[in-house]
């Protein structure tokens, strides 16, 4: 493995990942922008189709497109996917968001580390793949997606397409530490109806906010101390959080409606839908005791996925063959021990996991407490060396 290492290494060239990442951020890929990720995709196959490697550009829906591309090998062996997301949120606030500067070994602007740095470095390691002609069995593909920071479509595109791999890779920032589970997500509205009438006669009217406030009161008592009950032993804990609340229109009217939205995050080992039904038989104990309690329940806009979907937790087997190969290629490109963790956020590989059957762990360059930050960056040693984490584990687990 050492010889292979030091044939990658050779084209591995860190000023042209650098030139790559810089490159994509100029490219702007927010929300709003026409086609939003689509001209990432086809700079993303002008590389590939540079380096001979079969590349096409596909749409999702309303002009923008993924960018699958393959390098195979033409021997029976494993199929291993490098999955990463081509948009961004937006540049709100931040300071010359898609001019790329280095400053101090570190390349700012939007997108450094969520993801582009990522997306260069899996492209890397299909071209130094490739030049080294290291990949004897097997094959791997490429997928840069679209809409991975919304609803999620261009990875459940992917998937409806058919595709099949025996593991997966998703290049989120984690410092290069092996994550090998992230937590479920799901963001609820509750929309508390109650009876609005002037504050001088507040007897014959129903306070919406009052209702909110007897259901966080139960959620306090009841609902909450049960889900951090809930331990795992990589993701530590469930969790539920209530950030944002809404009541009410001025301070002489009784209020006649409320919202509450809520952040559910839940283990491997919790279920969508024993998940909801907390939350529904919390409801329904307080409209059995309070008749002039209501409340509708509904999943928040920003997080509907597609009919059949949800944002499904990950969790790989510590034990299994891609985990393994990933902590050997982690400690041969860095010379240092693998550090094994979980992802704090969520994630595409929920869906490659829970939909796909894909066994995947998340791994990239980059740090996650930037993203979507004033100051986002990517410190550029990280580049190389993720793209040798990558093209080693490739190699390494289709041949086996």
């Amino acid at each position: 493995m050492n010889r292979v290492k030091e044939e990658l290494i050779s084209y591995i060239d860190e000023k042209k990942l650098v030139d790559m990442t810089a490159d994509m951020i100029r490219i702007q890929s927010y929300p709003g922008i026409q086609g939003q990720e689509t001209d990432v995709a086809h700079y993303i196959k002008s590389i590939f189709d540079k380096k001979g490697i079969p590349c096409q550009v596909k749409e999702v829906a309303d002009g923008r497109c993924n960018v699958i591309a393959t390098l195979d090998s033409g021997a029976p062996g494993k199929t291993i996917l490098l999955n990463g997301h081509m948009d961004t949120v937006k540049a709100d606030g931040m300071e010359d968001a898609f001019i790329p500067k280095l400053i101090d070994g570190k390349l700012y602007g939007r997108g450094a580390s969520d993801m582009k740095g990522p997306l260069a470095s899996m492209i890397g390691a299909m071209i130094a793949v490739k030049e080294a002609n290291a990949l004897k069995k097997g094959k791997i593909i490429f997928t840069g997606v679209v809409d991975e920071e919304h609803k999620s479509m261009g990875t459940i595109h992917i998937l409806e397409s058919g595709i099949i791999a025996d593991g997966a890779i998703v290049g989120e920032p984690t410092e290069l530490t092996v994550c090998t589970a992230h937590r479920g997500l799901e963001w609820f509205q509750f929309h508390f109806i109650g009876k609005a009438v002037h504050g001088g006669s507040q007897q014959e009217g129903i306070n919406a906010i009052s209702k909110a406030v007897a259901f966080i009161n139960a959620m306090e008592e009841r609902l909450i101390p049960k889900v951090y009950a809930k331990k795992h032993p990589l993701l530590k804990e469930a969790t539920v959080n209530y950030g944002v609340i809404h009541g009410g229109t001025q301070l002489s009217t009784v209020a006649g409606e409320c919202d509450l939205y809520v952040d559910r995050r839940y283990l491997p080992e919790e279920t969508y839908e024993e998940m909801v039904a907390e939350f529904q038989d919390l409801l329904d104990e307080l409209a059995a005791k309070d008749p002039k309690f209501q409340c509708e329940m509904r999943v928040m806009e920003e997080s509907v996925m597609k009919t059949g979907y949800v944002h499904e937790p990950m969790e790989t087997d510590l034990e299994h063959p891609l985990v393994r190969t990933i902590k050997k290629s982690v400690e041969i490109a860095t010379g240092e021990g693998p550090v094994m963790s979980f992802f704090p956020a969520w994630t595409d590989g929920g869906l490659l996991k829970a939909y796909g059957n894909i066994p995947t762990v998340v791994l990239g360059p980059g740090l996650i407490e930037c993203c979507h930050a004033l100051h986002e960056y990517i410190p550029v040693s990280h580049l190389p060396k993720a793209a040798l984490i990558y093209a080693l584990t490739a190699i390494d687990f289709c041949h086996s």
